[in-house]
């Protein structure tokens, strides 16, 4: 039984929701984070990217940068830019965007997940962790005492919760505006009498799925498993054993690509590249940026597009992992042409989420930053859950989820 519940969490008040609102960690590097957060103290980059704040020589592991997240966290209690909610509750979060032309809406629930679901694998992923990032979002977790940001997940349509969502989005908003990106964000708290019905709903699911935040859900077990160790007179009712998310009907949800680029050649020319893919794959000169459709990718090299179709036979559909466009590229090209060993670790090979597009791969391409580059296909939602309920793993950077979930709008508190 997949157990949620309501939180007291730390928020803004309304008129500083869109000052405090910011982009999860990861989404971002140093730069791009303290240019986000210029002029802006109340920005919550002061308490996720504490290095904004720091020097940049400073390592990133370092105590200072914890202790600097530390300061912020309890300044932005100081001060009220975040404040508690006295009584425990659910929230309903919607975000609305024009993505490809069109527009987009996603409406979650806020609530608790409980560590040990994760654990026992009610909460499925799909992705490995690597211990260095889990590493460093456990120590934030446990500095603060706080899950800093919400993790991303989802659960298979369900009419019962879908008509929750629906009764408790009627009613006035908590916070409704609009971010510089474009992306409209708006809460509602749940009605309180209805807060049994959504942990009775969710009991009925058989489980969830980890959408975006596979390190975030990871660090939040993690630390929770170290303040049940060092409790001695650990009851399983306190509060650490419940971590911040937002859970999202799967098919309301949209995942854009992943694409990659490759540094260099491997020591061949362009012409030697695309000999050595013909002899495996359709390969057609002058094609569109954006592949057609799954067992196909469009390729960039030597200021042209070519879409590279590969044999339909030859892709096993019944195996959820291997039929995908991203493992078929790395098995047929990447490895054994470009020379990639294993992708999480060769830096000859980038990733570029997809809200950039085709273009930002030809620009670094044309740049001289990447000498080659692959336009993917967008992994779907049947895909992810097939491949999560199988026990399986995706390759790294398989999906982008957009619109992304902002930071600071919640806050749980382990004690």
């Amino acid at each position: 039984m997949l157990r949620i519940k309501p939180l007291s969490v730390l928020r803004p008040p309304a008129e500083l929701a869109p000052a405090v609102a910011c982009v999860p960690y990861d989404v971002v590097n140093t730069q791009e984070a303290r240019a986000l957060a210029a002029g802006n103290p109340r920005s919550f980059l002061h308490v996720i990217r504490p290095d904004i704040d720091l020097p940049d020589e400073v390592d990133h592991h370092a105590d200072i940068v914890y202790d600097t997240a530390k300061s912020a966290f309890e300044r932005f209690q100081r001060d009220a830019t975040l404040t508690r909610d006295p009584q425990p509750a659910i929230y309903l979060y919607r975000q609305e965007m024009s993505l490809l032309g069109r527009r987009v809406s996603q409406t979650g629930v806020v609530c608790g997940c409980h560590t040990d679901d994760y654990n026992s694998g009610l909460i499925k992923k799909h992705e490995k962790t690597r211990k260095d990032k889990e590493d460093d979002r456990t120590r934030h977790v446990l500095t603060l005492s706080a899950n800093a940001e919400p993790v991303f997940f989802l659960f298979k349509d369900d009419a019962a919760i879908g008509a929750l969502i629906r009764a408790d989005t009627a009613g006035t908003a908590l916070y409704d505006f609009t971010a510089p990106d474009g992306v409209r964000h708006t809460v509602w708290r749940a009605a309180p009498e209805r807060a049994p019905l959504y942990t009775r709903a969710f009991g009925a699911l058989p489980c969830a799925y980890v959408a975006d935040g596979h390190h975030r859900t990871a660090s939040a077990a993690r630390a929770g498993a170290e303040r049940r160790a060092a409790n001695p007179r650990h009851t399983g009712a306190e509060e650490y054993n419940w971590f911040l998310a937002v859970l999202f009907p799967a098919f309301a949800l949209t995942i854009l690509p992943y694409h990659r680029t490759v540094a260099d050649l491997n020591g061949l020319t362009p012409e030697a590249v695309l000999k050595k893919i013909g002899a495996g794959a359709r390969v057609t000169p002058d094609a569109s940026p954006e592949p057609a459709s799954p067992g196909s990718v469009s390729m960039y090299i030597a200021g042209r597009w070519h879409g590279i179709a590969f044999p339909t036979e030859s892709i096993s559909r019944a195996d959820p992992v291997r039929s995908l466009d991203s493992v078929i590229l790395t098995e047929r090209i990447l490895q054994p042409i470009l020379g990639i060993g294993d992708i999480r670790t060769d830096t000859r090979i980038d990733f570029v989420g997809g809200i950039r597009g085709p273009d930002e791969l030809r620009r670094r391409v044309d740049e001289g930053r990447a000498a080659i580059a692959f336009s993917m296909h967008a992994v779907t939602i049947e895909q992810l859950i097939a491949i999560s309920d199988a026990g399986e793993i995706m390759p790294p950077k398989s999906t982008w989820f957009e619109p992304k979930l902002r930071s600071g709008l919640f806050v749980h508190t382990l004690d």
